[in-house]
């Protein structure tokens, strides 16, 4: 029997979830994984298992407490602890805030904030009365800045880095760790199973980062000191405009939703996943990276980086005045 650590992974049916159940899988890890599907569950866990780990599938709506609950109680039971929580499940939700519904609002909410939150209220007597233990707890480069047409996920995220530096600081001493992953887009499905009310259709912001790089760094953040990484570098030329030239960060985030991120005009409505989950496992990319993808969005991509660096630029030199 491994000896590995025992990891529990939300959100592990696709995507960065289903990326990092791989990677632990390889460093030999015991996995228990969880997100709504249960096949969908058994098709990851097949996956790791050829890799060599010992794995437990749990079904569970992070939105739901007593679900929560429940698989952190299931993987103590099947494995005697936990050593790594990895909250990572999450929903997106394309429209206005006034298109948007009161339930799909609150449904973003309730999976991508509230999700985390359960999450560590159902770990810590754990890692109490071992001593030890990581919470990690998946953000976004939306924990920092902000965008248009997308305000539930944002707000959603902005509370999962309040909520981890606030909980951080209660557990100093404690040996128990909290460490924040925030990637920028990352090539997953989730663009594909997003609510979308605006009838144009959806591609993430480039440049879209691999899946695998995400998952590398959810698996290191354990053994790291820094308490919070962000996931590629090139979006994160937004952080200073947004925080010192906010006119000019909203001028180009308004132009990157416009001509980037929403296109065309005869996209169905819909509710996507929010509420319910895929009926098979979701691949561990979305085909966002594809060379055709890549190409077709790179002028504008351009033009909109240029804008937020010259902003940056404005905002060094006033500082140096």
């Amino acid at each position: 029997m491994s000896e590995g650590p025992v990891v529990v992974i939300t959100g592990a049916s696709s995507g960065i979830g289903r990326a990092t159940a791989q990677e632990h899988a390889r460093r030999g890890a015991r996995l228990v994984l969880a997100a709504r599907n249960e096949d969908s569950l058994e098709t990851v866990a097949e996956e790791c298992r050829a890799l060599g780990a010992e794995v437990r599938v749990i079904p569970t709506d992070v939105s739901q407490q007593s679900d929560v609950h429940a698989l952190a109680v299931g993987a103590v039971a099947e494995f005697g602890r936990i050593d790594v929580w990895v909250g990572n499940a999450g929903v997106f939700a394309y429209g206005s805030f006034e298109q948007l519904s009161e339930a799909v609002f609150r449904q973003v909410i309730e999976t991508n904030l509230m999700g985390q939150v359960h999450g560590a209220r159902a770990v810590l007597p754990y890692f109490r009365r071992q001593g030890s233990g990581t919470l990690v707890l998946v953000g976004s480069l939306y924990s920092r800045v902000s965008s248009p047409m997308i305000s539930p996920y944002v707000a959603s995220k902005f509370g999962v880095l309040g909520f981890a530096e606030s909980l951080r600081q209660e557990l100093r001493g404690s040996g128990i760790r909290v460490r924040v992953v925030l990637p920028a887009t990352v090539d997953t499905p989730i663009y594909q199973n997003a609510a979308n009310v605006t009838g144009r259709h959806v591609h993430p912001l480039p440049p879209a980062s691999s899946p695998r790089r995400v998952a590398r760094a959810i698996v290191r953040a354990p053994d790291t000191r820094r308490t919070v990484r962000f996931v590629g570098r090139v979006q994160t030329v937004a952080l200073l405009p947004h925080r010192m030239a906010p006119g000019v960060y909203d001028t180009a985030v308004r132009l990157s939703k416009e001509r980037v991120e929403l296109r065309g005009t005869d996209a169905d409505l819909t509710v996507g996943t929010v509420f319910e989950p895929p009926s098979a496992a979701g691949g561990v990319t979305g085909g966002w990276r594809s060379v055709g993808a890549r190409i077709g969005a790179a002028a504008a991509v351009s033009a909109i980086v240029a804008l937020l660096v010259a902003g940056g630029r404005l905002v060094s030199r006033a500082g140096q005045r």
